[in-house]
């Protein structure tokens, strides 16, 4: 088996990629793909993108989101079982203001659930909330229960 570098900001930089790409990838070849499966499946992709990188801590994982093309992400509350993160930014508002595909964000709650999980040692779950209006992503990291 061919051994990978860890991923991180250093080495992803210097990917190039176009978001239309990845869009009807995500948004049309993988759904036809998985079928109904497709966000649960995309969530725990997420994951396991999150375990080959090499982020420590919430700056690495600011700026892993804005190379991969996801967004600001920016944690916006903390409370004992809860994080609150709000992904925004111009790519975000973009991907909600298209006509073509219903737009999830399942991908990136399971990268964030998994990284939180290396960054706090405290396993989370991670749901969505979409606010079309504010172009916003509102994502809700719950603590599990130990």
């Amino acid at each position: 088996m061919k051994e990978t570098a860890k991923l991180s900001t250093e080495n992803i930089s210097s990917l190039v990629a176009t978001g239309a790409g990845f869009d009807l990838l995500r948004y049309y070849s993988l759904p036809d793909f998985l079928g109904k499966e497709a966000p649960s499946l995309l969530y725990f992709m997420g994951k396991n993108i999150a375990r080959e990188t090499s982020i420590n801590t919430f700056e690495e994982l600011y700026e892993f989101f804005q190379y991969l093309g996801w967004g600001e992400l920016q944690l916006v509350k903390e409370k004992r079982k809860e994080m609150i993160f709000n992904l925004q930014g111009h790519i975000v508002e973009k991907r909600l203001n298209q006509k073509m595909f219903k737009v999830d964000f399942r991908l990136e709650c399971g990268f964030l659930a998994e990284i939180l999980k290396s960054v706090t040692e405290d396993t989370y779950e991670c749901i969505e909330e979409i606010n079309t209006k504010e172009h916003i992503v509102e994502i809700i990291a719950t603590k599990e229960p130990e």
